[in-house]
């Protein structure tokens, strides 16, 4: 009897963990090889849409996640240079009866952690800490050998190694992110010294010019996630770069008093980069696949990079489940399919940056202002229904 081969996974985050998992209840011997240990050590929060918590149900992991989790019951959309809030968009229960799933608001090194326990309690998962991919090559499935010169052999990769992926060098060789010209900061502060808006359970949006700030509770409420988007900063890699506060406060000069206490009260800072990725020619060659940011790269003003990735591992792995003696035949329909729905996130996401940074200049108050009196005309439930392409399931994507 043939002894089966494993589907290799470069990346151990969040992608290559959700599609480790479900690659195992698909009956698949998944192995997932990460370039460090399976640690998540960046102080970043992340929202979880329905789309994205109702698969973490579905895998078993939503349950070991809930108890660091956070429910919020609503965004509250504010005006960063006056203060006046301007829009309530309901989540909480609201948001659970309308998608069957919650809304919910994670520190990611929580979410990673209880990827990881599952995964390690999966029946045929194996994760290998260490191991950089350096080499991949396809004469007989697929091999791929790293930076310490292991070859590791595979019916198929799945490359779910991020923005600066080293398997999208050999899909898609050439394609390189791009700096957007905008850099987000990122703070932790412990909410029970806050004051409303702050100690509110919601999720708070200040609106600014060239720029935004949004904050939510995150391990189990105990802390905000403080983040501060400006259309400034420098083209640096890494997601966890140390920033001052002078810097910080400097972008947002013109802001009120509320967000810019609110700044001026976190400890300290972390800095990231946003850049972006223009549309692959393709997200596979020969037995090797891409998924998540290696793929797609979001922007994060629609909150959807780890909802992204999430529904990739469920659908690759569905279709690698229906074509496991050929993997690479599964390859196409997961590309056709989920091409469309990242493309429609990534453009979403651009247009809601555009709307969230208006003010800058005179016709730039003029759409500020504008904005402003939209957001407050527009019904609530009305604003949550025009979400339900986005949170609505893995169906509404066709």
């Amino acid at each position: 009897m043939k002894t089966p081969r494993p589907v290799l996974i470069a990346g151990g985050g969040i992608g290559g963990l959700s599609t480790a998992i479900a690659l195992d209840r698909a009956g698949l011997e998944p192995h997932v090889l990460e370039r460090s240990a399976f640690a998540e050590e960046s102080g970043a929060g992340i929202q979880l849409g329905p789309n994205a918590t109702r698969i973490l149900r579905n895998l078993g992991v939503l349950d070991a996640l809930l108890p660091q989790a956070f429910r919020p019951d609503a965004v509250w959309l504010f005006d960063g240079l006056s203060g006046k809030k301007l829009a309530t968009v309901p989540l909480g229960e609201v948001a659970e009866r309308r998608y069957g799933a919650p809304y919910i608001t994670v520190h990611r090194a929580d979410l990673h952690e209880a990827l990881r326990i599952v995964a390690t309690a999966g029946e045929r998962i194996a994760l290998t800490p260490d191991f950089a991919v350096a080499q991949v090559d396809h004469e007989d499935g697929v091999g791929v050998t790293s930076s310490d010169g292991e070859t590791l052999q595979g019916a198929a990769l799945v490359g779910a190694d991020g923005l600066w992926s080293a398997v999208r060098n050999w899909v898609a060789p050439g394609a390189e992110p791009s700096f957007t010209g905008a850099t987000a900061y990122r703070s932790l502060l412990p909410r029970e010294t806050l004051q409303e808006p702050f100690s509110a359970p919601i999720v708070g949006l200040w609106l600014g010019p060239r720029s935004h700030v949004v904050h939510y509770p995150v391990r189990g409420g105990a802390a905000l996630n403080v983040v501060a988007v400006t259309e400034s900063g420098h083209k640096d890699q890494g997601w966890n770069r140390s920033a001052t506060r002078q810097t910080v406060l400097g972008r947002f000069a013109r802001w009120c008093d509320a967000p810019l206490g609110l700044l001026e009260a976190a400890p300290d800072w972390r800095a990231w980069s946003l850049f972006s990725l223009q549309p692959l020619p393709q997200w596979h060659r020969g037995a090797t696949v891409l998924l998540g940011d290696s793929a797609h790269p979001v922007l994060p003003y629609l909150a959807q990079g780890a909802g992204l990735a999430i529904e990739d591992a469920t659908k690759l792995a569905a279709l690698l489940g229906a074509a496991r003696e050929t993997p690479a035949a599964a390859y196409p329909v997961y590309e056709m399919i989920r091409r469309q729905r990242a493309r429609r996130v990534q453009q979403t996401s651009e247009r809601l940056g555009l709307t969230y940074h208006m003010g800058d200049g005179f016709l730039g108050e003029v759409f500020r202002r504008s904005r402003n009196v939209i957001l407050g005309l527009r019904d609530e439930t009305a604003t949550l229904r025009s979400f339900d392409w986005l949170y609505g399931g893995l169906d509404s994507e066709r």
